[in-house]
């Protein structure tokens, strides 16, 4: 099994999906001395390391938002063959996909790597302690994502492809 549903009592971990999280979006362009804010309330992943989080070697964590993934293609923001392919693989920047769990109730998700928030560890454990963890990822799943995740930001692009020597 993928997932797991961890008791109300147990310590935040990588890998716990949490629901009702509240992150600040910043919006507008142009205004640096006084940013218009939201606060929006989102379904997270928890990305930090659980060997941080256990040695309580930090008080913010690090948040990747989720989205059910039939949300995205009826948004338009992906297609189901992409879904299908690409991302289930983790061949897409950015994206890794979650299979859906019967047991927990969730349904397909896309972890968005792009869209990053560092949230007080504190909210994150009230979130817990109120019910609002919907499960945990299960190691080697864990890992997996957490592999994908580094992939994403260790990656080093050249600004332009190498030339070739055409025959």
């Amino acid at each position: 099994m993928i997932y797991d549903i961890p008791p109300k009592d147990s310590p935040l971990d990588q890998g716990d999906i949490l629901q009702e999280c509240p992150l600040l979006f910043l919006e507008g362009a142009g205004m640096v001395s006084d940013p218009p804010g939201v606060i929006s309330y989102q379904q997270v992943l928890v990305l930090t390391q659980t060997c941080d989080l256990a040695q309580d070697k930090t008080n913010r964590v690090v948040v990747a938002l989720i989205s059910p993934a039939d949300e995205l293609v009826a948004s338009g923001q992906l297609k189901e063959s992409t879904v299908r392919g690409p991302v289930r693989m983790a061949r897409t920047y950015g994206w890794y996909f979650l299979p859906a769990d019967e047991t927990t109730g969730l349904p397909e998700l896309i972890v968005d790597f792009r869209q990053l928030h560092t949230v007080s560890r504190e909210i994150l454990e009230s979130l817990c302690s109120e019910g609002h963890r919907l499960s945990r990822l299960q190691t080697p799943f864990r890992e997996h994502l957490a592999k994908h995740f580094a992939d994403t930001y260790s990656r080093i692009g050249l600004p332009v492809p190498y030339d070739t020597q055409e025959n």
